[in-house]
């Protein structure tokens, strides 16, 4: 590995720490510390996608004319790092939401630029990313196992003291950390110029993306995908918890594992099988972990949930990371920032915020003495999934060049 692609590596490993580090335990630490209702988690969670959905206007009006990418990011997860320690001392919803709320406008953003910064410093990124975000995968697993393994802050005894508290003060060090290591970061300045236009200025000149039929169906395809995808956030860790698997959070890990292994085939799939085989085969795994999930048990079982889990590298990679490539392709030199930015809005901002709606509706009317009737709640995404699946099949078109930097900006 170069120089260049170790320091893409070590930001990659930080940024997704910090998130794999507080989002995955949200859930439990807000029902079980702050006594919060379904409705008040789904609002917590739902802050990601308000965050995504600024994002892009961030980037269009920043990242993209005035500012280098690296040095966006020195502010945002500096500032991300003091909102993190004030997460940590929150005692009530009151305090908490609007922190978290601000916390996730300024992180969101840096999804986009770090993909930006790497990029950039690629000769032919569907080849070349995936080995860097793989880094990132790494950085969630890492969290997760420390969660569960290192510190046990998941044990019953343990958020019964409050001591899953914690995560956000772990998480807080490490977006101070980022940010300041961010500086060394190769120099990623803008490359769009004379902007003469609001729409320019903002970065909505990525929507002409939208001219294109079969971008148009992947873009609409992100966002209905993400509506199983908010299921999985919200509603998995504690799932796993309530019907009482022992060391949900590092047993989660299997995911980013799992994820690790798929990245690195990735490249592999997209050239030999083209990107819509590749987005296909992303949903089918959707709709088949959550069948799983909804059949499993955490005794004779188990076995179930762990499969479940462990199809988030095929979940994740084959739909959202080739999704990433796709994008970066399609849009070309002058506006790569903005179209990352773009698809972010699709996915975590639209998305994820039309799906934490729906799971929490689906959550509370599935609720019942004791807990949760949750073969109803995953038997609702998968079905959902599955019919994104067929849709999509039949609408888009496959181009393998498309995935290729060079023929995209003949196309």
């Amino acid at each position: 590995m170069s120089m260049t692609s170790t320091r893409l590596a070590i930001m990659m490993f930080l940024q997704f720490f910090i998130w794999g580090g507080w989002f995955v335990t949200l859930g439990t630490f807000l029902a079980q510390n702050l006594g919060v209702s379904s409705g008040q988690i789904g609002m917590a969670f739902s802050t990601q996608s308000w965050g995504a959905i600024i994002a892009p206007f961030i980037i269009g009006l920043i990242a993209d004319r005035y500012f280098n990418a690296e040095r966006i990011l020195v502010v945002l997860h500096l500032a991300g790092a003091a909102l993190m320690f004030g997460l940590y001392r929150s005692q009530d919803f009151a305090t908490f939401y609007p922190l978290v709320l601000l916390y996730m406008v300024l992180y969101m953003p840096t999804l986009a630029l770090v993909n930006s910064v790497s990029f950039r410093q690629m000769s032919d990124p569907s080849r070349q990313f995936a080995r860097i975000r793989v880094w990132g995968s790494i950085g969630w697993i890492v969290a997760g196992l420390a969660i569960s393994f290192v510190f046990s802050w998941d044990s019953q005894q343990a958020i019964a003291a409050g001591m899953l508290r914690n995560t956000f003060l772990m998480c807080a060090i490490a977006s101070l950390v980022l940010g300041v290591y961010s500086f060394t970061l190769p120099k990623t300045p803008p490359r769009a110029t004379g902007a003469t236009s609001l729409k320019e200025i903002l970065g909505l000149d990525a929507l002409r993306l939208l001219k294109d039929r079969n971008y148009t169906i992947f873009f609409v395809a992100s966002i209905l995908i993400c509506i199983p995808l908010a299921f999985y956030y919200q509603n998995a860790n504690p799932f796993l918890a309530e019907i009482g698997v022992t060391n949900p959070t590092g047993k989660m890990t299997l995911g980013q594992i799992s994820e690790v292994l798929f990245m690195l085939l990735l490249p592999v799939f997209i050239h030999r099988f083209g990107i819509k085989k590749t987005l296909l085969l992303g949903m089918l795994a959707w709709a088949l972990r959550y069948t799983l999930f909804a059949f499993g048990d955490a005794e004779g079982l188990v076995f179930m949930l762990l499969i479940g889990i462990a199809l988030h590298g095929i979940c994740y990679d084959f739909f959202f990371v080739s999704g990433q490539i796709y994008t970066d392709a399609r849009a070309g030199e002058r506006f790569q920032s903005s179209a990352q930015g773009m698809i972010t809005l699709a996915t975590y901002g639209v998305g994820m915020l039309i799906g934490f709606w729906v799971a929490g509706h689906i959550t509370d009317y599935y609720v019942v003495d004791g807990g949760h009737d949750w073969q109803g709640i995953w038997l609702f995404p998968a079905a959902f999934a599955l019919g994104v699946l067929v849709l999509f099949s039949l609408l888009f078109r496959d181009k393998k060049a498309q995935t290729s930097p060079a023929k995209a900006k003949q196309a």
